[in-house]
């Protein structure tokens, strides 16, 4: 059984900025953060 990631409070705003301030789509957001774009983000 694998655990969940936990992701703190400043990477969830650092990432959710990277979409809503800086024009990313959520895929190129996730790809530049390291996670996989194939899921929707965890904390979005």
């Amino acid at each position: 059984m694998t655990t969940r990631k936990k992701y703190t409070k400043e990477f969830k705003l650092d990432a959710v900025s990277l979409v809503t301030d800086q024009g990313y789509s959520r895929a190129e957001a996730a790809r530049s953060l390291g996670i996989n774009a194939n899921i929707p983000f965890p904390f979005a």
